[in-house]
């Protein structure tokens, strides 16, 4: 992929991210009042940080519709950044980063939970737009692995070939997933089977990627690579909490841990190569 294309991409993605801002400010007009009642959820939500965060506070839709305006805000100004800084720096791992950042815009289609009760959709199209998510999500997580890979030495020309196999990769996965479209927990996710496999692949992938970049740390024998570790670190992290927190607590640690881990992420990997 040229720098031109590339920065093509970079431009809709802005645009795309800048789309998804003005459709949950006008969806929130109609959604937000919906809040003061109960919307159904029957579980709390999963994962580390908000089993820890239920046992002392009570699942807050206000908090899930923040929490949803963050990320999706967090796409837009993140790709405007790296539009930005990278627009003439050539660096293979940041179109991967791009894509990463560019998924969390997606998150805005968990509203559609709340949107049934406005305009009734039938259960087919709770189970395509669920689909769309879970591909959107293992997508990005992908790409960030993919970003790791290619600092740890993969060929700058495989780039089309890497993205068609991180497509094919999360479509496998989101194809075979079996969806409840009658059940969601109280962050606005359906929920979905083999949640334990998934988060074990989740695990292995953040923990490759973090291998990743220590390895290219010492094959380029830059310490700068090793900070982009913990950056990805941290941006998973915050990753993981803003997917699936209900409460006041999540948008505010999840949004800083992902947007300072993504700083530091793609400010190390643009002082390496503005050196090469």
């Amino acid at each position: 992929m040229t720098l031109s294309e590339r920065n093509t991409f970079f431009k809709a993605g802005i645009i795309f991210c800048a789309l998804c801002i003005l459709f949950i400010l006008v969806i929130s007009f109609l959604i937000i009042p919906l809040y003061q009642t109960d919307l159904g959820g029957e579980r709390r939500s999963a994962g580390f940080f908000q089993i820890f965060t239920s046992y002392f506070l009570n699942n807050n839709y206000y908090a899930v519709h923040t929490t949803l305006i963050m990320t999706v805000l967090f796409s837009f100004i993140g790709m405007m950044l790296i539009h930005y800084y990278f627009e003439r720096t050539s660096a293979p791992e940041i179109l991967y980063i791009a894509i990463f950042t560019i998924s969390f815009s997606f998150e805005v289609i968990r509203l559609v939970l709340p949107m049934q009760y406005i305009f009734i959709f039938p259960s087919f199209y709770l189970r395509i737009t669920s689909r769309i998510l879970l591909f959107a999500r293992f997508f990005g997580i992908f790409s960030l692995f993919a970003a790791g890979i290619c600092a740890a030495g993969l060929e700058v020309q495989k780039t089309r070939n890497v993205l068609f196999m991180v497509i094919i990769a999360a479509l496998i996965i989101t194809l075979s997933v079996p969806i409840d479209v009658l059940n969601w927990d109280t962050s606005f996710n359906i929920i979905n089977g083999y949640v334990s496999m998934f988060r074990m692949i989740e695990l292995a992938v953040i923990i490759t990627t973090l291998i990743s970049f220590l390895i290219a740390s010492k094959i380029r024998d830059s310490k700068e690579y090793v900070f982009a570790a913990v950056g990805s670190i941290l941006a998973l992290t915050g990753r993981n909490i803003l997917l699936n927190t209900d409460n006041w607590v999540g948008p505010v640690i999840g949004i800083l841990s992902l947007s300072i881990g993504t700083w530091f992420l793609c400010s190390k990997i643009h002082k390496i190569h503005l050196w090469l």
